[in-house]
Parts: C-alpha cells; structure tokens; sequence
C-alpha cells in the first residue's frame, strides 16, 4: 500500500501530458518506475519544478534535467494545415488525448483546449502538415487543474480502446460460434471463398483451426483472426 501511495503522489505530480519523453508509455507507468528508483530528472514538459517536487516526494537528489530527454520549453499545442490535410487519421491514432477529430479522407482538427502538447501527432504525419506552436511565455510545467483534466481525458480513451477492443474480440467470437455451428449442420461456409479454392480446407481442418483459435483465447494468447 505504502508504494502504491507513492506512486500516486508521484503521478499527480506529473503534468500529465503523456508525451512519452521520459522513455516511459505515460506519465503513470514513469511514476511506477520512479517509485522503484527511476532518475527523477527525465521529464520536459515538468522541468525544473517538477523535478524538485519528485526530489521532495522521493528523497532523490534535485538534479538538472537529463539533455537526453530533451529541453524544457514553454507549453505547446499542435495545430494542422488543415488544406493540407489528406485524412489519414493516423494523427487521431496517437493522440493519448482524443484532442484531434475528424474522419478518414475528411479534414482533421486540433481541439485546442485539450491538446496537451506530447507532439506525438507530428512524426506520423505522412504529409508533414502538423505544426507545434508555443502557447504563451512562461517556462513553466502546466497547472494542477490542467494536468488533472489531461489525466482524465487520458485515462477516458484507454477506458473506451479498452472496451472497442473488448466488443471486436466479442464479434470475432461470435463469428466463430456460427462458423462452427454452420459446420456442425454439415453446411458449406458460403461466404469463405477459400472453401471453394483449390486450397480448400475440409470441415474437419476448419474445426479443428477454429477450435484452436478459440482455445488460444482462453488461454489469453489471443489470435489474428479468422
């Protein structure tokens, strides 16, 4: 209890911007490994106060911030050439925020107030049309009431990849039920076409694929598809 205590001091201590910058996949997994003795000096976007409040909370020297991870600037936001863009929604994909909307072939934009300034939108961009722009002056990590809204919107997405994730896996299940219901009527797969290829495969092969694809899902293993 005590660690886990710890970890969500340090976590609330984060600016919450899940850049990944620090080398971690968010500002909560890079809490956990401070909290197991990580460097406290791997985060831009906190800077120099940051670190000092993760030197209070861990004991740990205050220390410069390491160049590796890169410099402390003032808070960024992105912003898309819109006539520029081809609507490739790779940008929507990286965004741990949901802060961009759009649709596939259709023009993308940037919600301002919820764009946390990660730029982790910008390297997938097949036509290079994101810019990173500076949001005001000050040097500093972003307020409490800010990373906190950031937090939320974070952990929002990760709850709603979770449950499409969840409701694909249960369609895929679903179809093979009926693949091995339509097999146990002694009924062709209609819609297969490989069924009438010159590779088809004969019900006993398809049952016993299917069976093993669905038994690599109990088994937590997971499975292509099929």
């Amino acid at each position: 209890m005590e660690q886990t205590s710890l970890t969500d001091r340090i976590n609330a201590a984060l600016p919450q911007t899940q850049c990944t910058k620090c080398g971690y996949q968010g500002c909560r997994p890079y809490a956990e490994a401070i909290a197991a003795g990580e460097a406290i000096n791997r985060c831009p976007p906190g800077g120099p106060q940051t670190i000092t409040v993760l030197a209070e909370l861990t004991g740990q020297p205050a220390q410069p911030l390491n160049p590796e991870v890169g410099q402390h600037v003032p808070l960024q936001r992105a912003v898309i050439r819109e006539d520029e863009c081809i609507g490739c929604t790779k940008c929507i994909t990286a965004c741990p925020v949901d802060a961009i909307v759009g649709a596939a072939k259709l023009m993308h934009t940037v919600i301002a107030s919820d764009c946390t300034g990660c730029d982790l939108c910008v390297e997938p961009c097949p036509v290079d049309c994101i810019d990173m722009i500076t949001v005001g002056t000050e040097i500093e990590p972003p307020s409490r009431a800010q990373a906190q809204e950031w937090q939320l919107r974070y952990e929002q997405r990760k709850a709603r990849l979770t449950r499409e994730a969840d409701a694909h896996e249960a369609r895929r299940q679903l179809r093979l039920q009926e693949k091995l219901a339509t097999l146990d009527r002694g009924e062709q797969l209609q819609k297969d076409s490989i069924v009438n290829s010159p590779w088809a495969k004969s019900p006993e092969q398809l049952r016993a694929e299917i069976m093993a694809a669905v038994a690599r899902k109990k088994g937590g293993k997971g499975d292509g598809g099929i």
